[in-house]
């Protein structure tokens, strides 16, 4: 039966001499948990680890769109949509949303993700015309104007096509790359950094009746077949970020899982991104309505993903967000952070 490994995130002094780095950065593990399907996790030494996981979940992730891991980096949610469930029709025209970008950026947005297309539960596809109208300007504007990278979030090659020639830099795809088969060969030709997401299902049904053997195992076998199909097609481990989908085909018991074992993704030796921002969990757990109001919720999650050693945070509320990471940090360190 295959073995996972689930390291225990610390961070902080005082750092046992026998502590292992989690991929490379400020948290450590001297412990893990290991995962099987037919028993419950049960704890480990790290030094029961085997070689070839134990590399994988301490070797530092290079460098990726411009943005070093040395501590937690912010990507600000920039929708041009009419109805995306948080956001919809408030940076639908270019200087709006540059407006936006500017203030993100502003408030400690480390990159922006722009999409065209609400992948909110229930809504339908967009035409790619309509899509790549929606965000080419917008990301011409602030390829001109911003000093952060650009990511574009689109399931469609073509969009993708045009988009990085308007000066993106990074392709998050919702589908894990199972939406356009062009897209991915497409990424291997750009050499461009890319996210892979799990989600099951399409946006128009995946809430309609998400199941799972195990959420946490199933998403990571998930992630690990994309990650090595995308490897085959020439796309390196060092350019691919992984993100475990939160309220993609999931129910709040699903997240709940993902977002307490979000640890165990380090083993696929990916940069890790949690999009939980304003997520409608949040809204089942507290009753905060609208998604606006979800901003505490949505920076509690965010400080549980980077206390697994996450890497990058996929946030509306920037500001917010970012005043929680300078003082948690400094909490772990017992002193100022710079």
């Amino acid at each position: 039966m295959r073995e996972y490994f689930r390291p225990l995130v610390r961070h902080g002094l005082p750092r046992p001499p026998e502590a292992l780095p989690v991929a490379g950065g400020p948290g450590w593990f001297t412990e893990a948990l290991r995962h099987r399907r037919d028993a419950a996790p049960e704890p480990v030494p790290a030094a029961a680890i085997p070689q070839e996981a134990l590399d994988r979940l301490t070797a530092p992730r290079p460098a990726l769109a411009g943005l070093v891991f040395d501590r937690p980096r912010l990507m600000g949610i920039l929708n041009v949509t009419p109805d995306s469930f948080s956001d919809g029709g408030q940076h639908v025209t270019a200087a709006r949303a540059l407006a936006h970008a500017r203030q993100m950026v502003q408030e400690g947005a480390d990159l922006v993700d722009v999409g065209g297309e609400s992948t909110r539960p229930g809504a339908e596809t967009v035409p790619a015309e309509a899509e790549i109208a929606r965000v080419e300007p917008v990301i011409r504007a602030l390829a001109h104007e911003l000093p952060v990278p650009i990511s574009i979030d689109t399931r469609k090659s073509c969009v993708a096509d045009r988009a990085v020639a308007a000066g993106a830099g990074l392709i998050n795809d919702v589908s894990g790359f199972t939406y356009d088969r062009m897209l991915a060969p497409f990424c291997a030709r750009s050499e461009l950094p890319i996210c892979i997401m799990h989600a099951q299902g399409d946006p128009e049904t995946m809430q309609e009746d998400p199941r799972y053997d195990d959420p946490l195992l199933d998403v990571y076998d998930f992630l690990e077949g994309q990650v090595v199909m995308l490897e085959g097609l020439g796309i390196p481990r060092a350019r691919m970020i992984v993100d475990p989908g939160i309220g993609f085909g999931k129910r709040v018991p699903h997240n709940l899982a993902l977002l307490n074992g979000l640890s165990i993704f380090h083993g696929l030796g990916c940069a890790i991104l949690l999009g939980a921002s304003r997520k409608g969990f949040i809204r089942s757990l507290t009753g905060a309505e609208p998604a606006s109001a979800r901003m505490p919720g949505s920076v509690a999650a965010a400080l549980a993903g980077v206390a697994q050693g996450v890497q990058i945070l996929r946030v509306h509320d920037v500001g917010e967000t970012a005043q929680a990471l300078t003082v948690w940090r400094a909490i772990q360190q017992g002193e100022q952070v710079q």
